[in-house]
């Protein structure tokens, strides 16, 4: 008697135990569900500040190359390009100038088909000075001629070179080494007008005179 009396009470305080346990364990659950989308939430923004550097980065490249491709489309397009015309000139004047000082093969075979009058018409001549003059007079007049030409065709292409800047896009400077050439051709060319001029004319070197 005594032993059920006091089961009764001890399954009720039980049952009662349970039911009190069971609320505080499905708020426990809720709390911790809504706990972890926040974490999980946290993560992409992380992940998103992680990335932004990068991003801007390549932003940043991307119109870096932007720019350089328009200055590279208006250097083309206003002229500042690197002056192939100019530089391939300056080079011809150059070994135009060259040439012309050496002996060209033009002004040579000038010179033997002047050389190869002079001696038909040698036969009629009649004094030893008209003889050398046919001989070898015109065929030297003729390669110093020629060769003049040449130098002065350099002269005015180095100078056609070094002028057109002055006369074309504002600002346009040309390569050190198209001017350095240009120059070389400058001198080249003056070298040779002077020196072929003073020979056509017979003041460099005189033709030789046979004795009367």
């Amino acid at each position: 008697m005594d032993t059920t009396k006091t089961l009764a009470p001890t399954a009720a305080e039980t049952d009662a135990a349970e039911e009190q346990a069971a609320p505080d364990t499905a708020a426990a659950t809720t709390a911790a569900e809504g706990a972890a989308p926040a974490d999980g939430a946290a993560e992409p923004a992380v992940e998103a500040e992680a990335e932004t550097p990068a991003a801007t980065e390549a932003g940043a490249a991307g119109d870096e190359d932007a720019e350089f491709d328009e200055d590279a489309a208006d250097g083309e397009d206003s002229g500042h390009g690197s002056g192939v015309g100019a530089a391939a000139t300056s080079i011809v004047a150059a070994g135009l100038g060259l040439v012309a000082l050496s002996g060209s093969w033009v002004s040579r075979v000038i010179a033997e088909r002047q050389t190869l009058i002079g001696q038909i018409e040698s036969v009629n001549a009649t004094t030893a000075k008209e003889k050398i003059a046919a001989l070898y007079g015109d065929a030297w007049h003729m390669t110093a001629l020629v060769n003049g030409v040449l130098s002065t065709l350099a002269l005015l292409l180095a100078a056609f070179v070094l002028a057109r800047p002055a006369f074309g896009t504002p600002g346009r400077v040309l390569p050190v080494w198209v001017r350095s050439v240009s120059w070389a051709a400058v001198a080249l060319g003056v070298l040779g007008v002077l020196v072929f001029g003073l020979m056509y004319f017979d003041l460099l070197v005189a033709l030789p005179t046979a004795a009367q």
